[in-house]
């Protein structure tokens, strides 16, 4: 289980263009790293636009976004394209960085217990450590909070 102060997990994906992204390679600048459970669903659109109108604001304070989701680049993309999000998804096709993160729970859907994707935001530090970690985020209002901590 992670907690504030551990070094953060490594982050190698490819992103929603088909480049790859590497948290290694932002040290020096916070990063905004979230989890959600699939593109252009309704939580999951409330919480990118949110993002989205903050990612200015959050830029101003050394922060990078970038969403992270089990879909393929072309979802991402599609997404992406669709509610002109001006930062970085990433795809996490074979959920590793988020078994790495410790984001897939048992969740309740429609009465049936399934393995999904808990929505959570962490906040990397400068030097590659989690600063904060947003757990089970309800999708209102939660990009202004992160922006509180930045």
């Amino acid at each position: 289980m992670l907690k504030e102060g551990d070094k953060a997990p490594e982050i190698k994906l490819e992103t929603d263009k088909g480049e790859q992204f590497d948290l290694a390679q932002q040290k020096g600048r916070k990063v905004v790293a979230y989890f959600y459970p699939r593109a252009d669903t309704p939580g999951c659109t409330i919480e990118a636009k949110e993002f989205n109108d903050a990612y200015q604001k959050m830029a101003d304070k050394g922060a990078e976004v970038v969403g992270i989701s089990p879909d393929t680049a072309k979802a991402q993309t599609k997404f992406k394209d669709k509610f002109g999000l001006g930062f970085t998804l990433l795809c996490d096709v074979d959920k590793k960085v988020a078994e790495a993160y410790d984001v897939i729970k048992e969740k309740n859907m429609y009465g049936k217990k399934v393995m999904g994707i808990e929505r959570t935001t962490f906040v990397i530090d400068e030097q590659g450590n989690i600063a904060k970690i947003f757990n089970k985020v309800k999708p209102e209002g939660h990009a202004e909070e992160v922006l509180s901590v930045l």
